[in-house]
């Protein structure tokens, strides 16, 4: 069974290297509190900046939670992540979807494409978590490119 990726796009009045910037180091600012998978909401989401870093987050206890890790960085054009969260929202080291981000210049500021793939990898549920992840993405990209507006 294959599932077509889910993409979704903002544009950003920032110029490419800034979002990026704000999308993988400021992610705790723009990435909803008690929406993660850790027991207690999220003090700081950390994407290390390298291929093969950790993508996790660190509640205030300093007790983390892994979410994946980072397959391209590529500042300031695409960001390629791991996506290790299963159906039942938690770190599954033998899954791996992927996240591409890309950074293009359009109009005098940034358009942010998201393509979540490899969706058939949830297995038995993977069209309805694929529904559900479909209708979260654009919240997240909303919350972001709000952050990115407050910070042009």
């Amino acid at each position: 069974m294959s599932i077509a990726p889910i993409i979704r796009t903002v544009q950003v009045k920032v110029d490419p290297a800034r979002a990026f910037d704000l999308f993988a180091t400021r992610m705790a600012q723009w990435w909803p509190k008690g929406g993660t998978i850790g027991k207690a909401p999220h003090a700081d989401v950390i994407i290390e900046p390298r291929p093969g870093g950790r993508w996790f987050e660190r509640d205030a206890e300093g007790n983390e939670t892994q979410w994946g890790h980072v397959l391209a960085w590529e500042p300031p054009s695409r960001l390629l992540l791991a996506w290790q969260i299963s159906t039942a929202w938690r770190y599954d080291p033998s899954l791996l979807t992927e996240v591409e981000l890309t950074f293009a210049p359009a109009d005098g500021g940034t358009l942010v494409t998201l393509e979540h793939r490899h969706l058939e990898r949830f297995g038995a549920d993977a069209a309805a978590h694929a529904q559900r992840l479909g209708g979260g993405w654009p919240t997240r990209l909303a919350a972001f490119a709000h952050l990115a507006e407050a910070m042009a």
